[in-house]
């Protein structure tokens, strides 16, 4: 039980620590098998899961993520614009894989057991799918980067990803020289981790605890 809290408090959003050693075959399949035990609405199971090495494909994603990451930059001024240019895009390149996680959300259908009443019952299917996939690379040894600086018909069109099928995470994955003891957008200034107690409601909404 300690082990597993370990592997949740240590993982962290990695940007800038990645060796590119190669990642054993067998390690792989034990981290994709681990997201794809999550559980998901319906059973369903609407994830799936595109393994990138080619190195052709990660340049061209990275330069549109470099595109997306200066249009927003470009929103930014004084000391957020210093606090953001700090922070690292570069896992795209540096990391050993990357692994595009999508949802489908015809997958199981066309009655979806649970989700007719919360649309996004499949979406949040596929996000436990990351978070299973991200704590067992952890487990491994492994860092995980999630990029997000990407327009989702791009990624869909550089892939062939089938136009119903949502692209939902851009996920780098390889060895890294070490794990940060705190995340990167804390170590670079651009926003602290609040407190449970800030979140925590008993029975109903407490007005005014998000302005503490």
């Amino acid at each position: 039980m300690h082990e597993l809290y370990e592997v949740i408090h240590r993982r962290r959003d990695v940007r800038g620590q990645f060796t590119g050693e190669p990642i054993p075959d067998d390690t792989l399949d034990r981290i994709l098998t681990a997201a794809h035990a999550a559980p998901s609405v319906g059973l369903s199971q609407p994830w799936d899961f595109v393994v990138i090495r080619d190195p052709a494909l990660k340049t061209a994603f990275h330069q549109h993520v470099r595109a997306e990451r200066d249009v927003f930059a470009a929103t930014l001024d004084g000391d957020a614009a210093t606090r953001f240019a700090r922070i690292k895009i570069d896992g795209v390149l540096e990391s050993s894989l990357s692994i595009v996680v999508t949802y489908d959300p015809s997958r199981g259908g066309p009655a979806v057991l649970g989700r007719h009443a919360i649309a996004d019952a499949g979406l949040y299917s596929v996000c436990l799918a990351i978070q299973n996939l991200w704590l067992a690379a952890t487990a491994e040894q492994l860092g995980v980067g999630w990029v997000s600086f990407y327009r989702e018909d791009f990624l869909r069109g550089l892939l062939g990803i089938p136009s119903h099928v949502r692209p939902v995470a851009w996920l780098c994955l390889g060895p890294v020289t070490h794990l940060e003891r705190v995340p990167d957008l804390e170590r670079h200034g651009w926003r602290r981790r609040g407190p449970l107690s800030r979140v925590v409601h008993d029975d109903r909404w407490s007005s005014g605890r998000e302005c503490e």
